[in-house]
């Protein structure tokens, strides 16, 4: 064979020495197959690649080519995918946590376990509306900026409030998109984070897909414990906490006032960054609703995460992280990595909705529904399940936090609800560690009004 042969040539020698071989046998080098045939190292490599795109051969780096085994045809046996558990090693994502280990829910069950709104409770057409607005821009489908588009970083600024500008806010696809990245961009692989207890799953599963080792902090009715803070830092060289103050899932509470200061003092003190997920700031019951931490942090200890998704509609994924100093530039930095930037349209609908008078009297009208619906369930569980103890009132948020009778098991009654007709969350998947009690989550806002509730608690006693 000539240097001038094509690689075409090449793969018909090839596949005529594949006939004679068995999967497994090992093909001459690329060294031998150039001495051999007269040709480049480029004919050869080409040659090579074509055969394993075609599924004949298989590289192995640093070792050869190998005859592949033949691929099943389609409709003659199921595909055989075992290779993949050597090639994706150990780095496992554990969703069993943000998961629905029951399945999908039988027609007619009732959804105490929804995190977002029934769709009666969205603002679908002031979503449709500003939807529409943002399409008809002339620049709707350009490439927005890395940070998000100025105006509304603005928005997500004032929201904050206290001294944070646009120029510490970058937006994001949503809360727990954010989560993810601050989680991958402050901690190291193998790093403790310090986290309340119990906490938001879905936090809990990102830490961990991040390589880290979420280490819970007690909470009691006033939110998490300063003085165990201090101690978890002092005992892990923890340089990460993630907590709720406004509202927190799963449990309502609002972290009291004096302690607010404490915890950013004590962070300071360890050289930590505080995670404040405010996903819950729209979603007050009525009343003041308590300053972010954000807003009074100077120093840059804390990394703010703002959402408008559950306050809206689940699609509407459209969040904020709002940081100073290096701690930014390591989160856009990311962005780049990720995704470049979020989707312009998506943007610019998100700006006309909060821009919009329909918006704040969606919120007004919204704190109204939410403090019935949770007045309405509570009054039912108490009448219908009086041994369910349940946590302080909560000024906000779309939970119950119930405890449950002593001896319990959450995840028993969790199935046997289901099997009543009614979908809740178990307790357990909201601890880091080991729960030292048995409670369930029993939302009040996916649930079509406020009737289901009645009907829920009742189905809840017959179990």
């Amino acid at each position: 064979m000539l240097d001038s042969s094509t690689s075409a040539d090449l793969v018909t020698i090839l596949r005529a020495l594949l006939a004679g071989l068995s999967p497994g046998d090992r093909l001459p080098s690329s060294r031998e197959l150039i001495a051999r045939h007269h040709v480049s190292p480029v004919t050869v490599a080409r040659a090579i690649a074509q055969l394993a795109a075609e599924g004949a051969v298989v590289t192995r780096p640093g070792s050869g080519t190998y005859v592949a085994t033949p691929r099943t045809r389609s409709g003659e046996g199921p595909a055989d995918t075992a290779w993949q558990t050597i090639a994706l090693t150990d780095r496992a994502v554990d969703t069993r946590s943000i998961t629905d280990e029951f399945g999908p829910p039988p027609a007619g069950t009732i959804m105490l376990d929804g995190g977002y709104l029934h769709r009666s409770l969205q603002p679908t057409r002031a979503l449709s509306a500003a939807l529409a607005r943002a399409a008809r821009r002339p620049d709707a489908w350009g490439r927005a900026p890395t940070n998000g588009l100025a105006a509304l970083r603005a928005v997500f600024a004032g929201m904050a409030g206290g001294g944070v500008t646009p120029e510490d806010v970058m937006v994001t696809a949503g809360g727990q998109s954010s989560l993810s990245m601050v989680f991958r961009a402050v901690a190291g692989p193998g790093s403790p984070v310090l986290v309340e207890s119990p906490t938001y799953p879905g936090a809990l599963a990102a830490a961990r897909a991040a390589g880290l080792r979420p280490v819970p902090v007690p909470m009691d009715d006033d939110g998490v414990r300063p003085d165990l803070l201090a101690d978890a830092f002092a005992m892990t060289g923890a340089r990460l906490f993630y907590c709720q103050p406004t509202f927190h899932n799963p449990t309502g509470t609002v972290l009291a006032p004096p302690r607010r200061r404490q915890v950013l003092d004590v962070a300071r003190a360890a050289g930590a960054f505080v995670i404040e997920d405010d996903f819950a700031r729209h979603l007050g019951h009525g009343g003041p609703v308590a300053r972010p931490l954000v807003a009074d942090d100077r120093d840059g200890t804390v990394v703010h995460v703002a959402s408008l998704t559950k306050p809206a509609a689940p699609s509407l994924r459209i969040g904020a992280l709002v940081a100073r100093g290096p701690v930014l530039e390591r989160l856009r930095a990311l962005r780049w990595v990720d995704d470049f930037f979020v989707s312009r349209p998506l943007q610019e609908a998100a700006l006309e909705l909060v821009s919009s008078p329909a918006w704040d009297r969606h919120v007004r009208g919204l704190a109204a529904v939410l403090r019935d619906r949770h007045a309405e369930l509570a009054s039912a569980l108490a009448r219908e399940l009086p041994g369910w103890i349940q946590a302080r009132p909560a000024r906000g948020g779309l939970h119950l936090w119930v405890r449950l009778p002593a001896g319990t098991d959450d995840t028993t009654v969790a199935r046997a609800a289901r099997q009543a007709g009614v979908a809740v969350s178990a307790g357990s998947r909201y601890f880091a560690a080991e729960p030292p009690e048995a409670c369930l989550r029993l939302g009040f806002a996916a649930a079509a009004d406020r009737a289901e509730l009645v009907e829920a608690a009742r189905r809840l006693a017959t179990i």
